[in-house]
């Protein structure tokens, strides 16, 4: 029990680790209003999550460590719900409407299209 404990610890300070980098990098190459550094982050954190379930498939079902490692930490702490929330508040109170509603829209649409089309097939 300890034990999946300590995996989910490591896979989501990894996951959050390469969010901020990512939030670093974003930062100092655009300046924009827009939350790219989020939005990139969710979109590659649905991704990771989607290929791991195509490509390891069955092996995650056996292999508990693996899947919390990757689903669980990793893609947990590498995407960010809370910040996607906050950044689409902070654009609709500063006047950015059309900017917060494009967020939600291409954040929950693609994100779900990832998910739906890597998963697929195996539902």
């Amino acid at each position: 029990m300890l034990t999946n404990f300590a995996v989910v610890f490591l896979g989501g300070g990894i996951g959050s680790v390469v969010r901020f980098g990512i939030s670093l990098l974003i930062f100092h190459y655009y300046k924009t209003v827009f939350p790219i550094a989020t939005l990139l982050s969710n979109l590659f954190s649905c991704l990771i999550f989607g290929l791991a379930i195509y490509l390891l498939g069955e092996k995650l079902n056996t292999e508990m460590s693996l899947r919390l490692l990757i689903i669980t930490g990793f893609c947990g702490g590498f995407s960010t719900f809370s910040a996607f929330s906050f950044d689409t508040v902070e654009l609709m109170k500063n006047g950015y409407i059309t900017y917060a509603i494009l967020n939600v829209l291409v954040s929950v649409s693609v994100c779900m299209g990832i998910i739906y089309l890597l998963t697929r097939s195996n539902a």
